[in-house]
């Protein structure tokens, strides 16, 4: 069967969200080996954007991430936040997509999240050996990226205006559902009763 996307089809918005909402392990289906290897970086951060999206658009908080594997230039694994929609606090879209790639070597991979990784996610990328994060929004949240550069973990920074105003969107829409997912419900809490 023929990818519909090949290596000569046009890289669009409509593209990349067919590859963010298609399950990973069917991508095939949609997408040859060649036209995924040709994404760059910006198109890589663009599906862990509109990731970030559809966990907005399904209520919850919006973060993307994208794993991709250096070895074969595949995605690897993808995810979204869904603390809300699986009522689950460490459903962070950078725990969604490590969870969806799986028992693999992340030392060989990229992660592209679309906002600056938490305490908690931090330390699970650091744990898991990734050698390289590329953060899509530090405007909205930052403050994690020293601890991944003094693990020895390789970091770009690749705002993407899309992902910046919707985060920002969000968080002046549902400061309680932000504080929550930053900091947990005691946390929101304790604001509530001071």
């Amino acid at each position: 069967m023929d990818a519909l996307l090949s290596k000569q089809a046009e890289i669009t918005d409509a593209a990349l969200r067919a590859i963010a909402y298609m399950p990973t392990r069917s991508l095939p289906a949609l997408v040859d080996r060649d036209f995924v290897a040709g994404l760059t970086d910006e198109h890589l951060m663009r599906i862990a954007v509109l990731l970030a999206e559809k966990s907005y658009q399904e209520g919850g908080c919006p973060i993307g991430a994208v794993i991709v594997d250096h070895n074969t230039g595949q995605i690897a694994g993808k995810g979204h936040n869904t603390l809300v929609q699986a009522n689950d606090p460490y459903n962070h879209g950078e725990t969604s997509a490590i969870r969806d790639a799986g028992r693999i070597d992340f030392s060989a991979t990229t992660l592209y999240t679309s906002l600056s990784p938490c305490d908690v996610c931090a330390t699970l990328i650091y744990m898991r050996g990734f050698r390289r994060v590329v953060v899509g929004d530090v405007t909205n949240a930052a403050g994690n990226e020293a601890f991944l550069k003094e693990k020895g973990i390789e970091l770009d920074i690749l705002e993407d205006r899309l992902g910046i105003d919707l985060y920002a969107r969000f968080r002046a829409e549902n400061p309680d559902q932000d504080m929550e997912d930053w900091q947990g419900l005691a946390a929101l809490h304790k604001r509530l009763d001071s």
